[in-house]
């Protein structure tokens, strides 16, 4: 009897963690679209613009949950290029179960597509097109190829050669020192920095000639290799 009742027991618990599995993963999904979806019309004219070089069937719609600064749990949205969206997948579910905060991942349509709006409001993004300034090469946010995570606490700065810091969010000043210890900072100790890392991304806190603190990107190789 006792030996029935265990495995009973063990029927059950397999039955609900077989569920709780199921949850999670279908919560955690990537989605090819095309023209004619529903997600291509929240980024028509906004993120994917009419001069648009990159084709929509080079991007992916990934779908997450994530836990916001007061850790409850949000959807996640962000369009990707195709050949990081597992990669991206894989590295928010780990940050999703180790209870990474991330206060905003929205698609950047819902900023009309402006990136200073959003990084103010600090939402974690990827996909939006647009050329490198000055030149017809196409950015690595504008293939899908680069992703901003807690941009306010982890700005972009550069001090030019006359002097004049450029911070972006310009209302992320007080987060450019980065001797000063503050929460969602994201160093080389951080689990989204090492996460990406592992995952092949390189990381704007490296750069020496300005800092991105918030940007995660694949490397100038794969670029080409993928696209030129």
């Amino acid at each position: 009897m006792k030996k029935k009742v265990f495995i009973c027991v063990i029927i059950l618990l397999c039955g609900y963690f077989g569920f709780v599995a199921y949850m999670f993963n279908s919560n955690f999904y990537i989605k090819e679209f095309t023209k004619s979806d529903e997600i291509f019309q929240k980024i028509k004219g906004k993120s994917y613009k009419d001069d648009c070089i990159v084709p929509v069937s080079e991007l992916r719609y990934v779908h997450i949950f994530h836990r916001d600064f007061k850790g409850r749990v949000r959807k996640g949205e962000l369009i990707v290029n195709k050949h990081i969206a597992q990669d991206v997948l894989e590295i928010f579910k780990q940050l999703y179960k180790a209870g990474y905060e991330i206060e905003s991942v929205r698609l950047i349509d819902e900023f009309n597509a402006d990136d200073e709006i959003s990084m103010e409001n600090n939402n974690s993004s990827s996909f939006n097109f647009r050329f490198i300034t000055h030149s017809k090469k196409v950015s690595k946010h504008g293939y899908g190829l680069a992703i901003d995570i807690n941009p306010l606490y982890n700005p972009y700065y550069k001090k030019t050669d006359v002097g004049e810091e450029i911070v972006e969010p310009i209302n992320a000043k007080e987060y450019v020192d980065r001797t000063k210890d503050f929460k969602h900072k994201i160093d080389e100790n951080d689990l989204a920095y090492k996460l990406f890392i592992k995952h092949g991304f390189e990381w704007g806190g490296d750069w020496k000639s300005c800092k991105d603190y918030q940007h995660f990107e694949v490397s100038d190789d794969v670029v080409d290799k993928l696209y030129n």
